[in-house]
Order: structure tokens, then sequence, then C-alpha cells
């Protein structure tokens, strides 16, 4: 078991703030002293099979008491890895009369336009669960029918004979009036005890059948398990001495009670990865830049997002499992944008049947890990290709507490090079030089691809293995200056402490932008927003309210969103929806605008925390210099390894060297100097 903390040895006083963050790879946790501001963090292996002992042992390695955690925050990858394994429970769908396949039909559209072996996505919920019953909604939300409540207690008959353990309810046109899937709920929870029932309203108040049937049935799909695996890690941690509150990371930005999360689990989709961002925003407007460009690699995937005017971007339509030629399955959960791609540092490396190279998306996980992990894996990952680069120190990886082995990378990429006729270190090249490719790709998706340079934003790296390929990355785009916070490799998991509490609420209101009362309609969905936040914020201090449009020309199908800070002044809003369509489309039209959905976010800020970096610089790494592959920059050569702790005095290094701390290490190129700002920034900058 690989284990990394701050201050080995010590066991820690105080109240704190603690954070975990459970990745493919590593369980994070950062705690924060509420007086003094000391940091505290470790590195636990991720324990696949019980995710929560990984989080224990995060603790236990930390050596906060958990009487002392005041706040335990955690982000879970539970319910994606749910959704991608099709771990979750037998699911059955009670739906209207007549819909029962809207949830295979799903789309006609597809990405892959021209795949004639093209399949849709298999829905969750085979055919022989998805039960039928007599009523009609009509989409003003008036009772065409009313719901025929015999009928209704048959079908929950029918359920129980099939034994299933989680029902979803997904009525026609509920979004507008939830009356007759309220009493169908209802009905089906008094008949059916033990059984989750989740009902379509209760997790969207959006329109759209099939995405709405998606999003329910996703929700009842994983909310067992879910609600198993918070209610597990809650008894632990209370078995610990955690008497504190316990709160779950959201895919919206903020964080929820464990109760809330439990209730509806589907928001917490992106749970871990979504805190960085929080973090990074807020690292760009304390640096003075509301533009941020965004690159977090972990152990099994690269990460970007951008954000603009200070603005973190928000979807309220979320696809899981979307890929160029896979449509993946929508849910209605409002979700900070990230473009994921495979290629961490556990993602194998392989040839196709042409003997072309790839990296990922398949990836070693935890159990056994890249080859160098001497657990039993054989297949080359990045981390590998790193190593035998070196790139990585075999004696410092973890600060020294997890060493690695170069001859065991060295065979796995010797037994891939040996097919297409090349040594190991060219295979590693060649491996590295991919990955470049993906990871400059994803990064102008979401700059280059929206009419952004950028050249415009600061460029803010973390994760685990963020900082050794951050450089590389920023002078493949002209980015000249790339930001490294303090503890890049637990940057989620401090995110998580500095994320509001926050309460969303998306509701479909349709009418034409003028003759819309929108002050009436907006006031409806704040008070969803903030009654969603009310869960578990006793005290939180001031709220703040944001108020969102989706708007579209009429006669358009999509919409974009625009904020709202005067739902009074259309004409304000419709000047705002313009600049978007000139900015997204280069284009704007001489026609109606219409109103599609409203969004509001309810936060609470979070508490005062400390941002320079006040942990302990960690062990010294065991050579002062190394030879490492500069590729495309250089051939390998020898050049100088330094402690991050050694530039805290202020002074700068040219490159090429290495800049080693416990939980990353960052490769400065040939034409860049590092140094470190007042608040512990690593800061890396091309030389005029």
């Amino acid at each position: 078991m690989a284990t990394l903390a701050s201050a080995p040895g010590r066991k820690p006083h105080g109240r704190f703030r603690l954070a975990v963050d459970i990745g493919g790879t590593f369980t994070d946790l950062v705690a924060v002293d509420t007086a003094s501001g000391a940091v505290v963090r470790a590195k636990a292996d991720t324990t696949p099979g019980q995710l929560d002992a990984g989080v224990l042992k995060a603790l236990a390695q930390s050596g906060v008491p958990g009487e002392a955690i005041e706040a335990f925050i955690h982000g879970t990858t539970v319910v994606i890895n749910a959704i991608t394994e099709r771990r979750g429970a037998v699911t059955a769908l009670v739906t209207t009369r007549g819909f029962r396949d809207v949830l295979e039909i799903g789309r006609a559209n597809r990405p892959d336009l021209y795949n004639l072996a093209y399949a849709k996505p298999a829905p969750f919920v085979p055919r022989h669960l998805r039960f039928e019953v007599t009523e009609r909604m009509t989409w003003q939300g008036t009772a065409a029918r009313p719901l025929d409540e015999d009928e209704a207690a048959a079908v929950a008959g029918s359920i129980a004979a099939a034994g299933v353990t989680a029902v979803a309810v997904c009525l026609l046109h509920a979004w507008a009036n939830p009356g007759h899937e309220r009493l169908l709920a209802a009905i089906l929870r008094a008949r059916l005890p033990g059984i989750a029932v989740v009902a379509s309203h209760e997790v969207s108040g959006q329109w759209r059948e099939y995405e709405r049937s998606s999003t329910v049935a996703l929700s009842a799909y994983v909310q067992p398990v879910v609600a198993g695996y918070l209610g597990s890690l809650a008894a632990s941690l209370r078995g610990q001495g955690v008497i504190g509150p316990l709160y779950a990371m959201r895919s919206n930005g903020g964080v929820g009670s464990f109760e809330r999360a439990a209730r509806a689990p589907v928001s917490l989709l992106e749970s871990g990865p979504v805190a960085g961002v929080i973090a990074a925003a807020e690292l760009g407007r304390r640096l003075g830049n509301r533009n941020v460009l965004t690159l977090d690699i972990g152990g099994t995937t690269a990460k970007t997002s951008a954000i603009r005017d200070g603005e973190v971007r928000i979807d309220t339509l979320h696809h899981i499992g979307r890929t160029p030629s896979f449509p993946g399955y929508p849910v209605q959960v409002p979700t900070v944008e990230i473009i994921e791609i495979g290629a961490g540092g556990g993602s194998v490396i392989w040839l196709d049947g042409a003997d072309g190279l790839h990296v990922g998306p398949r990836s070693a996980g935890a159990d056994p890990g890249p080859a160098c992990y001497g657990r039993g894996g054989a297949r080359p990952t990045l981390t590998d290709a790193n190593l035998l680069a070196g790139r990585l120190d075999p004696g410092y990886f973890l600060g020294g507490a997890m060493p690695l082995d170069p001859a065991a990378a060295e065979r796995s990429l010797a037994r891939l090079g040996a097919q297409v006729g090349a040594d190991a270190r060219a295979v590693a090249r060649g491996a590295l030089r991919y990955a470049t490719a993906q990871m400059s790709h994803a990064l102008r998706l979401v700059t280059v691809r929206r009419g952004y340079d950028p050249r415009d934003f600061a460029f803010v790296a973390y994760g685990g293995a963020g900082p050794l390929h951050a450089t590389l990355l920023a002078r493949e785009l002209g980015i000249t200056r790339t930001v490294i916070p303090p503890g890049p490799g637990h940057f989620s998991a401090f995110g998580m402490l500095a994320s509001p509490m926050r309460g969303e609420a998306v509701r479909t209101v349709l009418g034409r932008l003028g003759r819309l009362d929108l002050a009436a309609a907006f006031a409806g969905v704040e008070r969803a927003a903030a009654a969603e936040l009310g869960q578990g914020t006793q005290g939180a201090g001031d709220v703040q309210v944001a108020r969102y449009a989706e708007l579209r020309y009429a006669g358009q199908e999509h919409t974009l969103e625009v904020p709202v800070p005067d739902p009074r002044d259309p004409a304000a809003i419709a000047a705002a929806f313009e600049r978007r369509c000139l900015e997204a489309y280069s284009f704007r039209l001489d026609a109606p605008v219409e109103v599609v959905a409203l969004r509001v976010s309810a936060t609470a800020p979070a508490a005062g925390l400390s941002w320079a970096d006040q942990a302990p610089p960690g062990a010294v790494p065991p050579s002062a210099s190394r030879v490492v592959d500069l590729d495309p920059y250089g051939e390998p050569r020898r050049v100088p390894v330094l402690l991050r702790a050694e530039l805290a005095d202020g002074r700068q290094v040219r490159g090429p060297c290495v800049i080693e701390e416990p939980a990353a290490t960052t490769l400065v190129l040939p034409g860049q100097a590092a140094g470190q700002d007042r608040a512990g920034n690593l800061v890396v900058e091309e030389l005029p």
C-alpha cells in the first residue's frame, strides 16, 4: 500500500476542515487547520472493491484525529463507476401509456453519421422491466386524463414480482405539473417497501422526454449503491470519532449534505474533477486572471476546462461516456463543463491491428497498476514511459514512499516494441508524443474550437501528472506562462475545501422574451434553489444568487445560456444573447428570441481558507541530477533536480531542469524559467 503524508510521525493538533478525493489510482486527502491555516496532505491507494477503505487509510495516514474534524467533504467516483461498469441496481421504469419505448428510441441524431455499424446505446432498463400506466398531463400542466390508481397498484404488484431493487418514474410532462407523478410515486412507495423509488420531477425540472427518462433511470439505477456507500462511509467516519457534518462534492461545483447526495446521487457524476476547476477559477481571480485554462492529469484521465470572465461554464445537459463515435447517456444535471480523455498516468500503451501506437483509454488502475509499480502489471502505461524517459525518479515517487521499478517498465515497453521493431525507449518517446497530441487536442476543444485563443488564458496545471506534461503542452499551444499551485497532486481535494455550499434549480419555462414575466418565473426557480441550498447549510453565511436563461431564436432547436442580472430588462438580455451567438457561431438573426429554461444558483461561501502553502517540504530527492529525455526539444541529457521548496526564497532557475515535490514532478524545458510567487505557486515562463 503506497501512502504519502506531509508530516509523517507527527499527529496534527487543532480543528480541521478535511476533504478526500477518490481517483482511479490514488485517494487524496487535504486537511486545513481552521486556526493556523497549516496544511496536512496524505495519499493512499484507491481500493476499488471497497472505496471507503482507501478513505480510512488516507485519514489514518494523515494523523488528523476524527474528533478534530469540523467538516468532512468527499469527492467520489462511485456514481460514474457504477454506471460505466454497469454495477447498479436492477431497475424498473414506470411511464405514461404509449411511452414505454422512449428510453430505447432515444434520438435520431448521432455523433458518427457515416458509421454503418452504429448501434444505439443499450438502455439501462430492459423492455420487460418498463411498465405503463394510464394518465395524461398536457404540456401546459393541465390534467387531460387522471391517473388510473387501480392500474398503478397492479403495476406495483408486477414490479414486486420482477425482483427489482429500484424504480424510476417518468410521466409525460411531469416537468409542467408533477401531480400525477407524485401520486404514482406515493402508491409505489407504499406497496414496495425497501425498494428505492425515484420520480423524475425530484431530479429534473426540464422538458424533453428521452433526456428526462434517461436522467431518472440512471438516478434510480445508482441510488441503492450510493446510499449504501455513503451510509457505510458515514458509519465508518462516526466510528473514527468524526462528529462534524458530512458533505459530498456535486457536479455543479458546490457541496451538499450526504443526505441530499443519497437522494439525488446523479448529481455526483463529476464529483471529484469539478473541485479542481472551482479552485483553479479562484486561483485565477487571486492572480488577476479572469480567463483560466485548467489541466488536471491523474492516474486514469486528463481533464480540462476553460473559465471565461471568471465564470465557470455549467451545462444543464451532460452526456455520460460520450465520445466522437458514441452519443453517451444524457442526464439533465447542472455539471461543470469538463473535457476528459483517457490519458492519465495509468493509461495503457497499446498497438492496434495496423501496429499503430495508442495511449488509453483503458487504464491499469490502482491494482495492478503500471508495470513499474511492481504489483504484477505487465502492460506498459504512460507512467512507465515517463519513468524510462527519466522524467520521473524511481526513488522519489510519492516523495519516496513508493519506489518504482525501472526494469519492469523497460521490459513492458520492450515487449511492445518487439512487435514493431523498436526498442523500449523509442516506444516510450512515441507514447509521450502521442499523449501530448491527445492532451493538446482536448485543450483546443475548450478554447480554439470555441473561438478563444489559449494564449489569453492563465494556464493552471495540477493532478499528480499535470505538472509533468504542462510545460510541453504550454509550448505546443503558444502559452508563455504556466502556474502550478501548491500541492498540485492534491489540488482537487483542496478545491473541495474552497467550494461553496450550492443549491441549483433548472426549470423549463417557455415563452417569447419580452412577453414572458421573467421576474415572476424566476421567483419559483429561486425558491427551489434556496430550498436545495437549505439542506445542511444552517449558519452558512450570506447567500449569493445568480440567474441564467437558456435562449434561442424562434424556430431553432438548441439554446445558449446567458446570465440575467436583471430579469426586468429584456433588451439587455437579448443583447447578451446576441453577443453569445456572435461569439459561438459568428452570426445573429433578425428574429424573435425565445426563453426555453431558467437556471438559478444559490451559493453560501465556503469558510475562509489560506491559499499560501504551509505544508512541510518533504524529503530531499535522492539525486541532484539525472538524465532526462527532453524530446521534442532536445536529446537525453543530464539536468539538475531541485526540490520545490528550494525556490521559496524567490530565486529563478532556468531550464532544462526537474522540480520535485512529494506528489508531483514539474519538467522545465530548455528556454523556460521557473520560480515561486509569494503564495507558493510555481510559475514557469518562456524566456524572451
